[in-house]
């Protein structure tokens, strides 16, 4: 796994938009682009990384910052965390969210957190691997602008 960087922006959006598909959404790639821009410009927003076999990127995960009063702190959330179809099952994805894990504890964060489909059990279970667990929160969400997808 590494950081990506500005110029690593036509694979993370190729990985976006593969990632869209499987979620049965069309991605803006100029809207998604600019999302990535402004993350990979300010550390201060989060984190993106590559997630390799060998020379090949076959995933990536997207963390997020954010103030938290519950955990008194920052926390981060996995915003977007994909492997592509052919490399899952080889442990890449646990170990890429291991890594993640530890490099937000070595920032400080108070907690992470991700949202997954109460029907998606892979997903699930991968994140139960690294340490995750359901709470009883009801995520409600009141959009302000445009997403980077269509539905």
């Amino acid at each position: 796994m590494r950081l990506a960087q500005t110029d690593d922006l036509p694979m993370l959006l190729d990985l976006m938009a593969d990632f869209y598909v499987e979620s049965g959404y069309a991605l803006d790639r100029a809207h998604a682009e600019e999302a990535f821009s402004a993350l990979l410009a300010d550390p201060r927003l989060g984190r993106v990384w590559l997630i390799q076999q060998g020379s090949d990127v076959v995933g990536h995960v997207v963390v997020t910052f954010v103030f938290a009063m519950e955990y008194g702190g920052v926390t981060a959330v996995v915003d977007d965390f994909y492997v592509r179809p052919a490399s899952r099952g080889a442990g890449l994805g646990t170990s890429a969210l291991a890594e993640v894990r530890r490099v937000c504890a070595e920032l400080g964060m108070r907690a992470m957190r991700v949202e997954v489909g109460g029907d998606n059990a892979v997903a699930q279970s991968v994140y139960r691997r690294v340490g995750f667990d359901a709470v009883d929160h009801l995520l409600m969400t009141l959009p302000l602008a445009d997403p980077t997808h269509e539905a």
